[in-house]
């Protein structure tokens, strides 16, 4: 049996968790098995069915009070022990900050192999091998993966979910949990509110230090608002307070893998490569021709942010 270790927001799966749930059916078939997926803490049963869209046949359902916020030791155990019960070999998961903590956790107690930064389906030949993505994504390398139980973290928008319409059974599940699991209490969650999600965002519109301040974003804004896209910015944008610290996007901040990433006068340096080179499309917006960014650009417009921003924002809304 594939498992696959689910997160859940605002009591539904998360759409990387349904790309992971797609990931590790297609490694089911390929093994000639089913996929189960876990979800832990608060969640409504018809949400947790339409795991069943995207090709589980099972839903395992921890739903105790104590499990409501994120505890990566409790959910590692939990995790640890599903493994066990149902006699799974191989565990998927959506690649996040948490669920790296939760995956590692667990496979200490399970003695298993863990990789991270998965790109494709395994190749199951001669052994059990997969692509990972190295360097911050500009290598990739072939690993082999030798344990008896095998724990994937898969980087988001590398497989393109099939909907098939059907529906998961929820099962309900009460497992152990020791009170030192709960040695940290979370005494309150402050999430952003009205906000897109950049880890889970599908387009991203960034700005750096080419919108001059604080007060010059509202064109950077629009068109954002406009494509229904999360913002972001470049580090010493955050770092001036121009914009808040949790839209730093880069090797220091957050990393994103969206469909497309709109960088609006950043000049591209390293360290922000390595935080949106797993984008999809990557479209440069500068009036410098030689910012390094272009290098590494799908798209290019060289000019002045002010004056196309404008433009695209316009022909966004003419296109609707």
């Amino acid at each position: 049996m594939i498992l696959i270790f689910t997160e859940i927001a605002d009591g539904a799966i998360k759409k990387s968790s349904l790309e992971a749930i797609y990931y590790g059916s297609k490694v089911a078939e390929m093994m000639g098995t089913n996929a189960t997926a876990l979800a832990i803490g608060s969640a409504d049963a018809a949400e947790l069915a339409k795991a069943g869209n995207f090709g589980a046949s099972k839903v395992l359902h921890a739903a105790d009070a104590k499990l409501t916020n994120p505890n990566s030791m409790a959910y590692a155990s939990v995790l640890a022990e599903t493994v066990k019960s149902t006699g799974a070999k191989v565990v998927v998961a959506a690649k996040s900050s948490f669920a790296d903590a939760v995956t590692a956790r667990a496979a200490g107690a399970l003695k298993a192999a863990v990789v991270g930064n998965v790109t494709e389906l395994p190749n199951l030949s001669n052994g059990f091998q997969v692509k990972v993505s190295i360097f911050t994504g500009k290598a990739f390398a072939d690993v082999n993966v030798n344990g008896d139980v095998k724990i994937l973290a898969i980087k988001k928008n590398v497989v393109a979910p099939v909907e098939s319409g059907n529906s998961a059974t929820v099962e309900n599940i009460t497992p152990a949990l020791a009170d030192n699991l709960f040695a940290a209490k979370v005494t309150e969650t402050i999430k952003a509110t009205g906000m897109i999600s950049l880890p889970e965002a599908d387009l991203v519109v960034s700005g750096g230090r080419g919108m001059k301040g604080p007060d010059s974003w509202q064109p950077l804004l629009d068109l954002a608002d406009a494509l229904g896209a999360a913002t972001a910015c470049s580090k010493p944008v955050s770092d001036l307070d121009w914009r808040p610290h949790h839209e730093h996007v880069g090797q220091t901040g957050v990393k994103v893998s969206p469909n497309l990433y709109i960088a609006c006068g950043i000049s591209g340096a390293i360290q922000h490569l390595a935080g949106v080179n797993s984008s999809k499309v990557l479209v440069v917006i500068n009036k410098d021709p030689e910012a390094p960014f272009f290098k590494a650009a799908d798209y290019g417009i060289v000019g002045d942010v002010f004056e196309v921003l404008p433009k695209l924002t316009k022909a966004v809304l003419a296109g609707k």
